[in-house]
């Protein structure tokens, strides 16, 4: 029997373009047999790459495909990381690391959740952490409730966020620094339907606003489902503040009970001395 051949599949080369914000910069390239399989992949980019600031190439930005048009694709920014070496670098011992976890919205109604860290230059108590997650908090939400989703991704990689936490927190505890290690965007924007949305009439489009009950209660079931998310995300966290006091105190401890053993030694050979020094008289005087 004679083998069958494959037949070879023409694929093409997409270019991937990054969101207004970012100037549609090239970011990267894919190929692809059909532009339906190019929507909905993910590309990684560092920050140094798009704007030439090498101060920012520990920030990993995420854009996902959401249209294409020709050979050209357009893409959605979809959240952040930075680099593990660079979490790590911030991390260390004998320090405080102040986690947080907050789903908000924003000024054109997109929901984002993003996960700041705080550091301090010394241990500090779960009541002065707890103040200070509130203030990362209330910095968070402030920015999220008055700007767009543009403008609050460009506050938070510039470090808007960390700039207000570090003044606010004064009062509590001087913070080392505070950084938007992760972030991730809930509700990816569609490309294709605000495309729609400009050229129906305002009759289809007020149609269209209505969503069916069955739509409506798949949405609550995702709030829900985040909601829990958050909250496991904050019990975890509380655990592990929970730890590094009990190892703090436990290193507290320690340090007490050497710095009494020392004490109680110094004192010893103190008095050996001094009982040296009395016989050493005596023997003098009898002599």
């Amino acid at each position: 029997m004679a083998e069958r051949k494959k037949k070879k599949t023409v694929k093409n080369w997409y270019s991937l373009l990054a969101p207004s914000m970012f100037g549609k910069a090239k970011i990267a390239e894919t190929p692809a047999d059909d532009p339906e399989k190019v929507i909905g992949r993910v590309v990684e980019v560092s920050m140094q790459e798009l704007t030439g600031d090498f101060a920012k190439a520990h920030i990993k930005l995420l854009f996902k495909v959401v249209d294409v048009s020709g050979l050209e694709a357009r893409t959605a920014f979809v959240g952040h990381t930075n680099t593990t070496d660079y979490i790590k670098r911030m991390a260390r011992r004998h320090k405080s690391k102040i986690d947080g976890v907050f789903d908000v919205t924003t000024k054109d109604g997109m929901r984002i959740r993003v996960k700041p860290s705080a550091y301090t230059g010394k241990r500090i108590q779960t009541s002065q952490k707890r103040a200070i997650r509130a203030v990362m908090k209330e910095v968070v939400e402030t920015l999220a409730r008055n700007n767009t989703l543009d403008e609050f991704v460009k506050y938070m990689l510039d470090g808007e966020i960390g700039k207000q936490t570090y003044k606010l927190s004064k009062t509590i505890y001087p913070v080392k620094r505070v950084e938007v290690h992760k972030s991730e965007l809930l509700d990816v924007p569609k490309v294709e339907a605000k495309k729609e949305e400009e050229e129906l009439p305002p009759e289809e489009t007020e149609e269209m606003e209505e969503m069916p009950e069955g739509e409506t209660e798949e949405v609550k079931e995702q709030e829900e489902e985040t909601e829990k998310e958050t909250e496991a995300e904050e019990e975890k966290a509380e655990e592990a503040e929970a730890e590094e006091t009990e190892e703090t105190e436990e290193v507290e401890a320690a340090e007490a009970t050497e710095e009494t053993e020392k004490e109680e030694e110094e004192t010893e050979t103190a008095e050996k001395e001094e009982a040296g020094e009395e016989t050493e008289e005596k023997k003098e005087e009898s002599e």
